[in-house]
């Protein structure tokens, strides 16, 4: 493992320990919804047993069962594991919780596999998704959500240089500028519901539903970890076709992230 992939594993460790709940719109199953969009109707996947890849807090984990999953593997390789094991205590029993890094899956089998707000922060992602695959059962779907390239150029060349004085920041002092720059977000969330600004669909209809608390984890999210990347339409496509997937879709949600699903297409009929 790399330097960086260790670094931003510890950087989502401290992470998921200072923010832990998931309360609200935040953890909502119309979040969820939101976030598959038109690729994956959540009535496909009642009783189904599906697998997440970097479960944090247990945000994800919560929205499947909500869903109807009848069972989740919940894959979460930092301390942060035993945050995620609080949150889901009531329905424990239909988690079972693998502290491991994504290409290091035991060998299981699920139905269909999710990674939402991972895969940018994985300087070798393909290796993931590669697994993925293999834990997939034939005609399984592996859906996954990452920031994207079109529609966060402006956005970009505000956050990139606060996210390398991010970097050099202990915790608690980003926790403290997280909640300064949000005295900034609630103003531009007000104006966008005027005005057609950058990222105004996202600021109305998704961080716009959150409460000061979650929206200041955003920032802090967007800041904190030590590697990001943002996808365009090719390389998101590019990153699921080189882990075996057909029939890949894209939804550019809100105009400023990518979608992906793709599909485990069986060798052949006896497979």
């Amino acid at each position: 493992m790399s330097d960086v992939s260790k670094k931003t594993i510890q950087d989502f460790d401290a992470q998921w320990t200072r923010y832990t709940d998931n309360d609200g719109y935040y953890g909502s199953i119309n979040l969820f919804q939101d976030i598959c969009g038109p690729l994956l109707p959540i009535e496909c996947l009642k009783n189904c047993r599906a697998m997440e890849i970097g479960s944090g807090a247990g945000r994800i984990v919560n929205m499947l069962l909500d869903a109807g999953v009848a069972h989740v593997v919940a894959v979460e390789p930092s301390d942060a594991i035993e945050v995620l094991k609080s949150n889901t205590q009531s329905r424990a029993d239909k988690v079972q919780y693998i502290k491991a890094t994504g290409e290091n899956i035991p060998d299981i089998k699920v139905d269909y596999a999710f990674s939402i707000g991972v895969l940018h922060h994985i300087p070798n992602p393909v290796a993931v998704v590669s697994r993925v695959y293999e834990a997939l059962n034939p005609g399984g779907k592996f859906l996954f959500w990452v920031y994207g390239r079109e529609g966060n150029e402006l956005y970009l060349t505000v956050v990139t240089p606060l996210r390398k004085m991010a970097q050099l920041m202990p915790d608690f002092i980003l926790a403290g500028l997280s909640h300064f720059l949000n005295l900034f977000l609630t103003v531009y969330i007000f104006l966008c519901q005027f005005l057609p600004l950058p990222l105004h669909r996202y600021m109305q209809q998704v961080i716009g539903k959150f409460d000061w608390k979650k929206r200041s984890l955003v920032i802090f999210d967007q800041l904190n970890p030590a590697y990001a990347k943002y996808y365009d339409y090719d390389e998101a496509f590019s990153l699921m076709k080189a882990g075996g997937f057909a029939n890949i879709q894209l939804h550019h949600r809100h105009g400023y992230s990518w979608t992906v699903i793709g599909e485990k297409i069986a060798a052949n009929p006896g497979d």
